[in-house]
């Protein structure tokens, strides 16, 4: 007995052969080994259900440890939290929508800004101006200036302006290869305004004009407006018969007619019948406002031709400056002028008011040393002198309007 005893403890000392190193394993004997079967067989049966009870009890634990890790790390949205993610949209739809708008009012900006470099604003000054001074000379008492004739009067300018702007716009799209040399900043030629929105421009501009001169129902100023289109086409559309600033005697006849007498006579004529139902009278001072009228507009159909001999004769048109040199057109110019600012101050002379004697002699003796001594100082190879000059003489043609109210 000793000996199985002592034999079964030296068994169990030694190593299994697939026994890892560090582990001790028992030596069983085969009749150990089968009791052992039956009996592990028996505690399966239990083990099997412990382990799926501690299966289930792992189970639950995970799922309680899920729940506890969501609610650590997935708290419930605060009630701040909400609105703060609806500011943060609205604030990108608003952003989107600031851009959105800058670029419209980008474009807005610069498409205004083109249009007005195309409608050539100096030249609205001179209507606005011409047919207010106009508009005055048939008045013969303070009882006159009623609301009723105000209104009256200020109601030919709009489509006066509408129609001067199709004689530009249709001026610049004719002359786009001649800008190109001449005038590169103007809006057609680099492309600020398209030659399809010029000719809309040009066609809207002549319809609202004709539209709002038939409205007024005064036959003068629907003649005027008429007159203004026919000589504005006339002098810049290259047609046969037509293009009349390549002859210089024709675009003078065109701008003294156009610039000249239709900015005067009709917005008398229009005020005298139509506006204070009087019979026609051609006074002293629509005389002498026709004559200086026709004299500033030759002078400046002469001056403006200065800035574009370059393009001009590049094109084949023969204006004065291109036959004649800038310097003889500038003398010229000058002289024209001061012969008319001379024979005015004459004309005072004989005035019977003293008030309108001493205003008409001083006022344009005055004009006439301003202008000789502007016109020393013009550098004819600087365009921005040249152009400053012309600007300088359309001065001038405003002052006019108001000093022949004087010419009695």
């Amino acid at each position: 007995m000793l000996l199985q005893m002592n034999l079964c403890s030296s068994f169990s000392l030694k190593y299994h052969p697939l026994q890892q190193n560090g582990t001790v394993k028992t030596f069983q004997s085969p009749l150990t080994q089968i009791y052992g079967l039956a009996n592990r067989r028996e505690s399966n049966k239990y083990s099997v259900k412990g382990s799926i009870q501690s299966s289930f009890c792992l189970t639950n634990n995970k799922i309680g440890n899920n729940e506890d890790m969501m609610n650590r790390y997935h708290k419930p949205l605060k009630k701040s939290t909400v609105p703060m993610a609806l500011q943060d949209d609205s604030a990108t739809k608003s952003q989107n929508e600031n851009i959105v708008s800058t670029s419209f009012l980008d474009f807005l900006t610069k498409k205004l800004d083109a249009f007005y470099r195309l409608s050539r604003p100096y030249a609205w000054t001179s209507i606005i101006v011409g047919i207010l001074s106009s508009s005055l000379l048939p008045i013969q008492s303070l009882a006159d200036l009623t609301p009723t004739f105000l209104i009256e009067v200020l109601k030919p300018i709009v489509p006066t302006i509408m129609m001067n702007i199709f004689v530009v716009a249709i001026n610049q799209l004719s002359d786009i290869a001649i800008d190109k040399v001449n005038k590169p900043n103007l809006p057609l030629v680099s492309g600020d305004i398209s030659i399809g929105e010029a000719i809309a421009i040009a066609v809207i501009s002549t319809l609202t004009s004709l539209a709002m001169g038939v409205m007024l129902r005064s036959p003068p100023l629907v003649i005027a407006l008429v007159l203004r289109c026919i000589l504005g086409a006339a002098y810049s559309i290259d047609l046969p018969l037509l293009r009349w600033k390549a002859s210089p005697l024709m675009a003078a006849v065109a701008i003294v007619i156009g610039n000249g007498i239709n900015n005067v006579l009709p917005y008398f004529l229009h005020v005298q019948k139509y506006v204070l139902g009087r019979p026609v009278v051609f006074t002293k001072p629509l005389l002498f406002a026709v004559a200086f009228s026709a004299i500033f507009s030759i002078v400046l159909s002469f001056l403006k031709d200065i800035p574009d001999v370059e393009g001009d004769r590049k094109s084949g048109i023969r204006t004065l400056p291109v036959i004649l040199g800038k310097e003889r057109v500038l003398s010229m110019s000058t002289g024209i002028l001061l012969m008319a600012y001379a024979s005015a101050a004459l004309a005072g002379v004989f005035s019977p008011i003293l008030l309108c004697k001493l205003v008409t002699m001083i006022g344009h003796s005055v004009l006439g040393f301003i202008l000789w001594s502007k016109a020393q100082t013009v550098d004819l190879s600087n365009a921005k002198s040249t152009y400053s000059f012309f600007i300088f003489i359309f001065q001038l043609y405003y002052t006019e309007f108001f000093l022949m109210h004087f010419v009695r």
